[in-house]
């Protein structure tokens, strides 16, 4: 039988690196291998959340009327298929089911997802900026734990995710009206708590109770990377 880092005595310690994309500063580093889920847990969920993303985009481009932006919204609901597809890919050359790695974490992923599903298509288009930038990082961040394949799943987490289509949406909606830009800055303070959420559920739940300090830090670095993703838009985080 494998066994994975944290199981082997003579392991060396790990370290867990948050990196926003295009930041090329140093990344804050934080020992977390104790926190890593068992690899199967982390491919589950990695994967699940990508297919979300697809299935709230999808619902958007029903919504909208306009065929412009239904183009772009199908442009950012294929890569987040593409990136689900990579996943459950490589779940499958590990000789392991996808649908059953996913399966334990449906119920709480759909029920954050609805959470996060606004009374407006605006709302819930932002939802779907913000909340999958912060996970992405985290998984990219966590995908480090793995080796081999940490790394190829950090690989397709990278691939474009065409999301600057949906920037390119909330930012002539903002710059259309002044309350939409205030709205929206209130919505996505309000995903931010959720979002940090599924992030926990995803660590090793015995270990949370005795590393609230250590997680910390790595809440920070999303914070950051949250916070100039909401700059870059011309929204207050």
């Amino acid at each position: 039988m494998v066994k994975w880092f944290w199981q082997r005595d003579d392991a060396p310690r790990r370290t867990l690196a948050l990196r926003s994309r295009g930041d090329q500063s140093d990344a804050t580093r934080i020992d977390f291998a104790e926190l890593a889920p068992e690899v199967n847990r982390f491919l589950g969920q990695a994967a699940y959340l990508q297919l979300g993303y697809f299935e709230t985009l999808t619902r958007l481009i029903r919504a909208t009327t306009a065929l412009s932006e239904k183009e772009s919204l199908s442009r950012a609901a294929g890569a987040a298929l593409t990136k689900h597809r990579g996943i459950v890919d490589l779940i499958a050359e590990r000789g392991d089911d996808p649908t059953q790695l996913m399966l334990p974490f449906r119920e709480n992923l759909d029920a954050f997802r609805r959470k996060t599903i606004g009374a407006r298509p605006r709302e819930t288009l932002l939802a779907v900026y913000i909340t999958a930038g912060m996970l992405d990082d985290f998984y990219l961040a966590l995908a480090s734990s793995y080796g081999d394949t940490g790394r190829r799943v950090a690989e397709i987490l990278r691939e474009d995710d065409a999301r600057h289509e949906i920037v390119a949406i909330v930012q002539e909606t903002i710059e259309s009206d002044e309350e939409w830009r205030s709205l929206l800055s209130m919505w996505a303070r309000r995903l931010v708590g959720d979002t940090i959420l599924v992030c926990r559920s995803a660590l090793r739940p015995e270990r949370l109770a005795v590393d609230d300090e250590r997680i910390e830090p790595v809440y920070t670095e999303l914070m950051g990377a949250h916070a100039r993703r909401m700059d870059a838009m011309g929204l207050a985080s």
